[in-house]
């Protein structure tokens, strides 16, 4: 009786350990998230084999390209420099990668929103020839060869069993957990510090001039809108035009979030975009026209030199260097992950 009394302990312990929760927290003036947590809880377990999964070359045919190839936290989980994302056998998609953070509050994906639920969406760049090159079949193959990885999925699942689902719920149960909300425009918000005399007339250009599409604190309000960049003569990308086959959506991409802008050039769906300068350079006098041009922008965005200047001091301010560093987020392989 004794045994069976210590058995059932030892089972509801491992019970309690594989179901141990990794809280979601909700930043201070942010909006209630909108991905489905009751249906993937997030678990300390879950979170770890999902950040294994992300770093883990076995995703990819050839074993050089993770998740983390195309993003990176130092860059916040966008490409450094790269201008499109890059993949097997020397090849390259036709779009930049966009940065990973604040997931939770988004239903659609990528900058044509073609993903409409974030645990498939690992499945475009894994099963993409130009990108992991790889199959669904493999991956699990692979995984169930590697001795760590039953001992793992076991840990968060209850059982040692591994298949898509678990794979791309733990991939999920990482990404969801990406929330960046610390820089110093958050903590001047919260009232930890205050703008520079640079930054806070930026802000109040940023206020009048660009808040009405990158809406804070998420700073985008997650639509789709042509900006007045003409489609690439040899990309031939036309948006959002892709996923619906409306020509009202032609050359429409999803408004992208500016926070920790200083770190995710180039900018622009396909990256043409080198700086910050360029970027503003473009809104005030280079926008082209066309039937589905925003109307907001049919004169443009004037800026002055000034202006210019204001602005990207504030931008700076969006920079969240906690995020960037969080060991919690980086390669467990590479560095102690233990908060």
């Amino acid at each position: 009786m004794k045994a069976m009394l210590i058995i059932a302990l030892l089972a509801s312990c491992c019970v309690m350990l594989t179901h141990t929760p990794f809280p979601f927290v909700i930043p201070r003036g942010f909006p209630p998230p909108v991905y489905p947590f009751e249906k993937n809880p997030v678990t300390r377990a879950g979170f770890e084999l999902g950040r294994k999964l992300f770093y883990d070359g076995k995703l990819s045919i050839d074993g050089n390209f993770p998740c983390a190839s195309c993003h990176q936290q130092f860059a916040a989980f966008a490409t450094y420099e790269h201008r499109l994302s890059h993949g097997y056998n020397n090849q390259f998609s036709y779009r930049n990668a966009p940065a990973l953070f604040n997931l939770a509050w988004q239903k659609e994906f990528h900058w044509d929103g073609g993903i409409s639920n974030l645990e498939v969406q690992p499945l475009a760049p894994m099963l993409d020839p130009h990108e992991m090159a790889e199959s669904l079949g493999h991956v699990i193959s692979k995984l169930k060869q590697d001795k760590q990885y039953p001992a793992l999925f076991n840990k968060a699942f209850g059982s040692p069993g591994i298949n898509s689902q678990r794979i791309l719920r733990a991939l999920t149960q990482f990404t969801v957990s990406l929330v960046s909300a610390n820089s110093k425009y958050d903590k001047v918000q919260r009232g930890e510090a205050v703008f520079t005399q640079y930054e806070k007339p930026g802000y109040e250009i940023f206020q009048q001039k660009c808040a009405a599409c990158h809406k804070e604190p998420l700073f985008t309000d997650l639509s789709y809108r042509n900006t007045g960049l003409a489609a690439d003569s040899t990309l031939k990308d036309y948006g959002r035009m892709r996923i619906t086959g409306r020509k009202e959506d032609s050359l429409k991409f999803r408004v992208p979030s500016l926070r920790n802008v200083y770190l995710t050039f180039p900018y622009g769906h396909d990256g043409r975009f080198a700086t910050l300068s360029d970027v503003l350079d473009h809104y005030s006098r280079g926008v082209t026209q066309s039937a589905t041009l925003d109307t907001s922008l049919r004169k443009g965005i004037p800026l002055s030199d000034n202006d210019k200047f204001y602005l990207i001091q504030f931008l700076g301010t969006l920079t969240d260097t906690s995020f960037v560093n969080n060991p919690l987020f980086k390669d467990p392989g590479m560095a102690n992950s233990n908060p």
